[in-house]
């Protein structure tokens, strides 16, 4: 992996680094906090730059996706 990248604020802190052990290149990206790591490809890092705030205000609502239980989201 690439050099990773520490961002933060007072709601988030998160590592960011450039994968390319797969097929091709990805972002990862790691949540410091809960150590829950997650990759994405050029398709849907390209999709958030076309969303609009309003697309993502479920997504930044913790209380709709932080909490939740890992068992009720493999459902």
């Amino acid at each position: 992996m690439d050099k990773s990248v520490v961002l933060k604020n007072e709601f988030a802190h998160v590592v960011v680094q450039v994968d390319k052990s797969a097929n091709g290149d990805r972002l990862m990206i790691k949540d410091i906090r809960t150590g829950k790591i997650s990759f994405f490809d050029p398709l849907e890092l390209e999709s958030l730059l076309w969303s609009t705030h309003k697309d993502l205000t479920n997504l930044l609502d913790p209380s709709k996706t932080r909490w939740i239980n890992e068992i009720d989201d493999e459902e």
